[in-house]
């Protein structure tokens, strides 16, 4: 089995023994508000990180889920009537149901570290085009460093943060906000069309 592919099956098969904890949950969606407006959450699983927006103060009308597994997304809709719960493929979410759709933030817990480089580019890509300005993608990882390379950020004008880390969850994990690197100017640029 070539490396990469035993890396996306350790990474795939830990997201599903390993449900993300409170702590984590909490670091999430720290910088996250009532005031953050409607927001997308990749890869809900059981919804843990769901949980804490709410508890944010996210309307769950506000909540847009995408979740692949059919199980999951069927545990969502129970768990979180009012939300909004897509069972698909995050790389087809912009060109069926969310087209045209805007978010005040994002929440990931999909492993990006498993993915394509090309399919984590295209991700963000959508991702930012239906962003407002100033919000940003949230998303942990186990690793030691931001899941998103440099040379994929740099490409699309983004910078990333850590914001956080915890030791209280299993295993141990870090929390990345990626932003614009100029948010002001596309708010200039949005102004002026």
């Amino acid at each position: 089995m070539p490396r990469f592919d035993r890396r996306r099956f350790l990474l795939a098969w830990l997201r599903a023994i390993t449900p993300s904890g409170p702590r984590l949950a909490g670091l999430m969606t720290k910088e996250i508000s009532a005031l953050t407006g409607p927001v997308l959450e990749l890869g809900p699983g059981t919804g843990v990180f769901t949980a804490a927006l709410l508890e944010r103060g996210i309307a769950e009308r506000d909540l847009t889920l995408i979740e692949y597994e059919r199980d999951f997304a069927m545990l969502l809709q129970g768990r979180f009537p009012d939300a909004r719960v897509l069972q698909l493929d995050v790389r087809e979410m912009w060109k069926t149901a969310l087209s045209g759709s805007f978010f005040g933030g994002v929440v990931s817990g999909l492993p990006l570290l498993a993915m394509r480089p090309d399919d984590v580019q295209a991700l963000l890509e959508g991702c930012f085009s239906n962003l407002r300005p100033h919000a940003a993608f949230y998303q942990f990882t186990y690793g030691p460093k931001c899941p998103v390379p440099i040379e994929i950020l740099d490409s699309l004008g983004l910078v990333s943060k850590r914001i956080g880390w915890t030791l209280r969850n299993f295993p141990p994990a870090a929390v990345y906000r990626i932003s614009r690197r100029y948010p002001l100017m596309i708010l200039i640029e949005q102004r002026r069309a």
